[in-house]
């Protein structure tokens, strides 16, 4: 007789998948191979059920490829609650086993709070705050109220669903805008009657209104101030009801890796208020996606969704860390999202206070190189304690194009040495990018940097200036300019009217001409545009010219076109036979003067295009 004992349970069957079961099915093959030694009991099995903390803390036992154990495996299917607080729900299988009688006292659920409590045999809820305190519940198990009312964070009232009604301008048309739509995300209160949120929540902005916690009334918003590069705006109420009983947010330091973190606010999923939890993965200097700038960054394993962009990010004491803005969506990844920290908010917030508007972060104007081959540093004249970044070449329009030169080795940054790969130390065992220290600094301010310069060491005070790109990142709010002659509608390039024409894809699907123009050129003046012929408007005079499209203008009669202005000037004055258009890749048009002026009034009539040029032009 057969002494092996069976399992209990219910009995084996085959591992199997069919259309009930959610996991890809691409991994089938893969699943049915690799599950040869597992049984299903074992699958189904409560020691094999991971019960995942209830405000999304990362999963650490994740498998990196998809087998059948994790396609019938309990622990990899987690139901979440609208309101973002998981419901614990038990899994299929056998039922859960009773646990053992034992003298020691049952772990009771304590009430997280800015920490956990630690199980030792005996309760304790370490770094308690003085007003927190253990009282009784009715099951007679120890919870933690904040004087007498249950709270998960001091500032939770602080937060705000921010409502938006955007109308963002047609580039393809720029004499018109697009038709509007409406969008919600999160805000929260700080000092002096202020609200923050994303920069992109309230970009177009025609209406902002917001919304406190539990209460019913939305409230009209102004918007103060609207920082691009950092992604972060100012909002004010001047309704006074708006402000009674609200509760402002506190502001913390830079956290540590590992460290706790809470991300608050109203993702989508739910009307109500949504709180997810995680730790920081990562502090570097990150690319700000709305602003097509780079700053220093929190990464963070927490869920951050669509709606959740101006939600404070709290530590554990209940301060503001940071804001949530975007996060990382691919196939391979998981639960990583970004949060802008307090060193940013901190540097919008003073610079508001203290020029009366956002004013931007500063930037050295010169590409640099990195100089960790030796070879490249013994040509450099560099000694073998010198360490820094070589400048490739500088834009002729930054102040420190009067005394930098290329080639120039830079040593340090306001007394910070710079190493060869142009990293800085940042914090025990951390190194940041050295564009982290210009980063500290404000607009107009100097800075003291030390070069070498053909094996000299010189030491220079540089003042700090705005970036200026040649086809700017942003229109700063600002709608489109274009000038419009015998049907030709002329406008100049920027990333949003690149986005407009070619979709979210445009570095790869825009014209390499003016990609390259887009990475590699610099304005040789402050006022230095690139002109294009966007569309023809076809009619009778521009017959021939119809197929010419986003093709980039050089001169008029000989002369270079400067920018939209200058051209519109140069087309209204011009008493010359013909208008001669000099387009990039050698191609001409040319047009009679005074034809080309009298059929622009009709083609005006036939598009209904209220104006030959936009305002901008007109001044």
């Amino acid at each position: 007789m057969d002494k092996t004992k069976r399992k209990r349970g219910r009995k084996p069957k085959n591992p199997t998948m069919d259309t009930h079961d959610f996991a890809a099915t691409t991994t089938q093959a893969t699943a049915t191979t690799t599950t040869t030694t597992t049984a299903i009991d074992d699958v189904f099995s409560v020691n094999n059920v991971e019960l995942i903390d209830p405000v999304g803390s990362p999963k650490e036992s994740r498998r990196p490829t998809t087998t059948a154990d994790d396609v019938f495996s309990v622990s990899t299917v987690e139901i979440i609650d609208p309101v973002g607080s998981p419901q614990e729900r038990r899994g299929r299988g056998r039922p859960r086993k009773l646990p053992k009688h034992s003298d020691k006292p049952e772990k009771p659920p304590i009430s997280t709070v800015a920490t956990r409590a630690i199980w030792d045999g005996d309760y304790a809820v370490p770094d308690v705050p003085e007003d927190l305190v253990l009282v009784p519940s009715v099951d007679a198990q120890p919870c933690a109220v904040w004087k007498g009312v249950a709270r998960v964070l001091p500032a939770m009232d602080a937060v705000v669903k921010v409502f938006c009604v955007h109308t963002e301008p047609n580039f393809s048309l720029p004499w018109q805008r697009k038709r509007q739509y409406s969008s919600s995300s999160s805000g929260f209160v700080i000092s002096g009657r202020r609200v923050l949120t994303n920069a992109h929540s309230v970009e177009h902005y025609t209406q902002v209104k917001l919304k406190k916690r539990g209460s019913d009334t939305k409230y009209l918003a102004t918007v103060l101030a609207i920082g691009t590069e950092c992604d972060i705006a100012m909002l004010t109420v001047d309704d006074d009801e708006f402000w009674e009983g609200v509760s402002t947010v506190e502001f913390g330091n830079l956290p540590a890796l590992q460290d706790a973190v809470t991300v608050v606010g109203y993702p989508i999923g739910g009307d109500t208020i949504s709180v997810t939890s995680g730790v920081v993965s990562r502090i570097e200097i990150l690319s700000y996606v709305h602003g097509s700038t780079e700053l220093l960054g929190l990464q963070i394993d927490a869920a951050i969704n669509s709606g959740n962009s101006g939600g404070p990010a709290f530590n554990d004491k209940g301060n503001c860390v940071g804001i949530a803005f975007q996060s990382l969506k691919h196939e391979d990844v998981e639960n990583i999202g970004y949060v802008i920290p307090t060193p940013v908010i901190m540097h919008f917030i003073q610079d508001y206070e203290k020029n009366g508007a956002y004013t931007g972060f500063p930037i050295l104007g010169f590409e640099w190189q990195k100089m960790e081959n030796p070879d490249l540093r013994t040509s450099m004249g560099m000694k073998p304690d010198q360490k820094g970044v070589r400048i490739r070449r500088i834009d002729p329009t930054a102040p420190e194009s009067q005394v930098l030169k290329p080639s120039d080795v830079i040593l340090s940054f306001d007394g910070v040495d710079i190493a060869n790969d142009g990293t800085v130390p940042f914090r025990h065992g951390e190194r940041i990018g050295f564009s982290y220290l210009i980063s500290q600094k404000y607009t107009g301010d100097n800075a003291a940097v030390k070069v070498l310069r053909n094996s000299e060491i010189l030491n220079f005070d540089i003042k700090l200036a705005s970036n200026k790109r040649l086809i700017p990142a942003h229109n700063k709010g600002r709608p489109p300019s274009y000038y419009i002659i015998a049907g030709f509608v002329f406008t100049t390039v920027s990333v949003p009217y690149l986005r407009s024409e070619y979709g979210k894809d445009y570095g790869y699907e825009a014209p390499v001409k003016l990609l390259d123009k887009l990475l590699h050129s610099l304005p040789q003046s402050p006022d230095e545009q690139l002109v294009v012929v966007s569309q023809v408007l076809v009619a009778d005079i521009n017959i021939g010219y119809e197929d010419i499209v986003n093709t980039q203008v050089h001169a008029l009669n000989g002369k270079p076109v400067k920018n939209l202005k200058n051209l519109a000037a140069m087309v209204e004055s011009c008493n010359d036979e013909f208008l001669k258009f000099d387009l990039a890749h050698q191609q001409i048009v040319v047009l009679q003067t005074k034809t080309a002026k009298a059929a622009t009034l009709d083609i005006l009539a036939t598009h209904c295009i209220p104006s030959a040029m936009s305002d901008d032009l007109k001044s």
